[in-house]
């Protein structure tokens, strides 16, 4: 079977810079679909500039022409911390242990996984597969031993994490737009253009809803 792709995060708002990392491990993993799960509480991170209900919309309306692509509210619509690994055993009791998994995520945040909580048991329920920046390989160095322990024995190539359900590490070299959520509501609320920066349906979203005019 084809991996399912799970990117979340507060996409606060969602932008290129989300989309093209999506489109960038469609291809390159050969992924069957990739979930977009909105988070509602994120426990790492200070709380969104706005609510769940209009960071779904928002990504909804960004991936509505791309027929891989697939939103997943079921974090939103929790009260109270969500966390990845509570949401990786909802999908594996749904979609069945043989489903390959893959959980998608940046550089950055896979140098902090291991303050993620009971981060240990997410490569037991999905792969991980890391985009990094061509030509700026992932620093070993800066790894906390635990993490580069894991990152150690569990990396793999394509082939062989299409051949397991969970349990590999990969790496991917993934061209970066200098694009941020932060600059986004940054630039709203200095009244200044965002058009090119994210899906103008997203773009006219913001400005119908007044959304992150001040921030």
């Amino acid at each position: 079977m084809k991996p399912v792709g799970i990117l979340g995060g507060t996409f606060d708002p969602v932008h290129y810079g989300h989309l093209r990392l999506a489109e960038e491990m469609l291809e390159l993993l050969g992924l069957e679909s990739i979930r977009f799960i909105p988070a509602g509480n994120p426990p790492h991170r200070d709380a969104p500039g706005v609510s769940a209900r209009h960071r779904c919309e928002m990504v909804r309306l960004a991936i509505s022409d791309h027929s891989a692509f697939l939103l997943d509210p079921r974090e939103a619509a929790k009260e109270g911390k969500c966390y990845t690994v509570d949401t990786l055993r909802e999908l594996r009791r749904e979609l069945g242990s043989d489903q390959p998994l893959c959980l998608l995520m940046g550089g950055d945040a896979f140098l902090q996984l291991h303050t993620w909580h009971e981060w240990e048991a997410i490569p037991e329920l999905a792969h991980i597969a890391v985009g990094y920046r061509p030509g700026y390989a992932l620093d070993t160095n800066s790894m906390e031993p635990k993490l580069h322990e894991h990152y150690r024995k569990r990396l793999c190539g394509v082939d062989r994490m299409r051949e397991m359900p969970a349990g590999g590490i990969i790496g991917l070299a993934i061209p970066r737009l200098e694009i941020s959520a932060t600059m986004i509501r940054e630039r709203v609320a200095e009244r200044r253009s965002i058009r090119y920066l994210l899906p103008e349906p997203v773009a006219q979203y913001i400005h119908q809803h007044n959304l992150y005019t001040s921030c």
